[in-house]
């Protein structure tokens, strides 16, 4: 019986003969040519799709579609080019009669893909780089860069980042968040060192998160800190009630400084790592467990009866642990005092983590950030689209039974005092 000739899949291209593993086909895949054109296709399709969206919403009606409140007319299609991860893609742009039309994709988009093209550029044009990084350069943008393009790009990109950074805050955040991550930056002299990035989110009244501040300083500290907390009264920051954050002690006095009379909610996953400095290697994992658990209880009451039997369970085998607990557990009990809804998004910083995940998927592809100006543009970058998504997205939190809470303490407030007057 004849075989079939005819391959498919992997085989087709040329892989490896005896087999192939789930890396190597993964490998395979990234680099196939077929595979990326494919890929290619996909996003030029929805990219075009976006675009007619947008343009039916600029003037009232869809393609071809009859209405009374259309605003305009169509004038056809031009040709626009989209750099991405996967290369150079041609996009059909739709266009207006008057101009009515005008699409943020592009620069939305690209927005922190310039950032990170102009942070591996940087290392290229300065002679620091390698040439690993002068292929992923041109493979991103599908030609190389002199230094005035660099410049001209990079001018653009840091004023409209700029404008991000220092906007003025229109509304109240009840809710702020505060943390910070550490990326390898060379000096003048050639020296690399860590730089912190202080970030800041906040939630407003009508539950939405969004990216107050990003900055970048040599270390965390009560003036780096201060530096930031400043910045964001100085640009209105108003109506703060809670702040969550990790123990870091310059975080800690530059809160106590400049936001005075807010409650400070300690960040209890880095105060459950906190723990582990005060065991033995080789602890029982049931008791870091049970201390776990506390934060699992959804009244404060409830949660110092289960810190009560913890420290009675463990207090004879680690005392040094439930000694500091003890101490220090207070601190990150004050979310149990906001409304139930709220628990488990203000316990932590984890809010955070989206953020800095992207950040550290970025920032690994540089590993050594060329100079500061690199890392913050990078850093704000990446910060003003998740801002972007999330002024977008249905709102994260549902801030009705806070301000319920709010007015049932007025309304108490008010009865005691009426009642001492009496």
């Amino acid at each position: 019986m004849k075989k079939n000739s005819k391959q498919t899949g992997p085989t087709a291209v040329g892989e490896p003969k005896g087999g192939i593993s789930r890396d190597q086909l993964r490998e395979w895949m990234e680099q196939s040519e077929d595979f990326q054109d494919g890929l290619r296709e996909v996003m030029r399709g929805f990219m075009e799709e976006l675009l007619e969206v947008e343009m039916g919403e600029a003037l009232g009606a869809s393609k071809g579609e009859r209405t009374t409140a259309r605003r305009g007319y169509r004038s056809g299609y031009y040709s626009r080019g989209l750099v991405t991860r996967l290369g150079k893609i041609e996009l059909r742009v739709p266009q207006d009669r008057h101009g009515l039309f005008s699409t943020e994709v592009f620069e939305r988009y690209q927005r922190s893909e310039k950032a990170l093209v102009a942070a591996l550029v940087e290392m290229y044009v300065k002679g620091v780089s390698t040439r690993k990084v002068k292929a992923v350069t041109e493979q991103l943008c599908g030609h190389s860069f002199s230094r005035s393009s660099v410049s001209r790009a990079v001018k653009a990109l840091d004023e409209q980042l700029e404008r991000f950074a220092r906007r003025k805050l229109e509304e109240e955040y009840p809710y702020v968040i505060l943390d910070a991550r550490y990326e390898r930056v060379r000096d003048d002299l050639g020296v690399v060192s860590s730089r912190a990035v202080l970030v800041a989110l906040g939630i407003n009244w009508e539950g939405r998160r969004q990216v107050l501040a990003v900055e970048l300083a040599p270390r965390e500290s009560a003036g780096s800190w201060g530096g930031l907390i400043e910045g964001l009264l100085e640009r209105g920051l108003r109506g703060v009630r809670v702040v969550v954050s990790d123990d870091h002690s310059g975080l800690k006095r530059a809160i106590e400084r400049s936001l005075t009379g807010v409650v400070w909610q300690r960040c209890y996953v880095h105060f459950l790592r906190n723990a582990l400095d005060h065991l033995p290697r080789r602890a029982d994992e049931s008791c870091l467990m049970g201390l776990r658990w506390i934060y699992e209880r959804p009244s404060l009451e409830e949660a110092r009866l289960a810190l009560g039997s913890w420290l009675r369970e463990w207090s004879e085998k680690y005392p040094k642990l439930c000694a500091w607990v003890e101490d220090n557990i207070e601190q990150t009990l004050s979310y149990l005092s906001l409304p139930r809804t709220h628990h488990k998004h203000l316990k932590s910083t984890n809010m955070l983590e989206r953020l800095n995940q992207e950040l550290k998927r970025r920032t690994h592809i540089v590993r050594i950030f060329p100079d500061e100006a690199s890392c913050l543009r990078l850093s704000r970058a990446v910060a003003s689209e998740i801002h972007d998504e999330w002024i977008e997205q249905h709102r994260y939190l549902d801030m009705a039974p806070l301000r319920e809470q709010l007015r049932e303490e007025l309304t108490d407030g008010q009865s005691t005092m009426e009642r001492k007057s009496a």
